[in-house]
């Protein structure tokens, strides 16, 4: 698999969450002959398979039963014990969906009105009024739970020296939404080892559906980038497309949020792919790089 990469003009790569542990020790075989180097890790890596073969979902930092949530902790805790020792400036890319919520159809169905073309009409306004409105009743527990996530990660990450990145998510039931993102980036953005990583496709879905501003989300966010996950949108919310291909994504627009910060990563994306031609790339100090989760179809 690095041999690929490698053969594609890429020397970084990041470590996907969906790399199996078989892979991971022709990685580091790589990593310690210098033919490739390490830019980041995702959340939880590496994939767990079950006695079935199947992908075992990893704990959430905001679950509601505490076993569950320090099952996360711990999971996280050990990401970052390996990941100081794959190179140095190693970012971890952190967050995942929030439990209770994510069992609603809330996004699914605003998703659904844009295709029919109704994004803009007053049943869109009262539907995602509606779900805004109850989102934003049950948020604060939730919410309070990943700030403690935090308080109990940053020591660790700290002492390793690996940034904390938390990502943007694609759906409004996830946590953090892009008010709560500001909110933890006010609390805990002076630490150095903590830092937003932005998902141009998680965030230009919720952009379609009228949610947000992508551009003036990114814009009131830069002061703490730390890196981002670089692919496009095929309307309303067919993610991880390929960059520059007749996606909605304004690109030409954004990307210049992460030229005025040289240590930003703008990292590859998940598999998803042309044939030989790979969804995103990941730059490091002007390296290009991939993302290792890669399948070449």
């Amino acid at each position: 698999m690095i041999d690929e990469i490698l053969s594609l003009g890429f020397d970084h790569v990041e470590l996907s969450h969906g790399i199996k542990l078989s892979l991971l020790p022709g990685i580091m075989r790589a990593v310690k002959a210098g033919k490739v180097q390490v830019a980041g890790v995702h959340n939880f890596f590496p994939a767990r398979l079950t006695k079935w073969g199947i992908l075992q979902t990893a704990g959430l930092f905001t679950a509601d039963l505490l076993q569950v949530r320090s099952k996360a902790i711990e999971l996280t805790k050990s990401l970052l014990n390996r990941a100081q020792h794959w190179g140095p400036d190693i970012s971890c890319c952190i967050w995942e969906r929030w439990n209770p919520l994510a069992k609603r159809t809330d996004t699914a169905r605003l998703q659904n009105l844009a295709r029919q073309g109704m994004v803009g009409t007053e049943s869109f306004a009262d539907a995602k009024g509606e779900f805004v409105r109850r989102r934003n009743r049950l948020a604060p527990v939730y919410l309070e739970r990943a700030r403690e996530a935090l308080r109990q990660l940053l020591p660790q990450a700290g002492q390793f020296g690996v940034k904390l990145g938390i990502e943007g998510r694609s759906h409004y039931e996830q946590v953090p939404s892009e008010d709560e993102m500001n909110l933890l980036m006010k609390e805990f953005g002076d630490n150095p080892f903590i830092g937003y990583w932005h998902d141009f496709g998680h965030i230009q879905r919720k952009h379609n559906l009228l949610i947000l501003n992508h551009e003036q989300f990114l814009r009131r966010m830069s002061s703490h980038l730390i890196g981002g996950h670089v692919n496009d949108v095929k309307w309303p919310a067919r993610d991880h497309q390929v960059p520059l291909l007749g996606g909605v994504v304004p690109l030409e627009r954004l990307l210049p949020f992460f030229s005025a910060w040289s240590s930003a990563r703008m990292g590859a994306l998940q598999p998803c792919f042309l044939r030989r031609y790979p969804c995103g790339a990941q730059i490091v100090d002007g390296k290009i790089s991939a993302d290792a989760g890669l399948t070449i179809l």
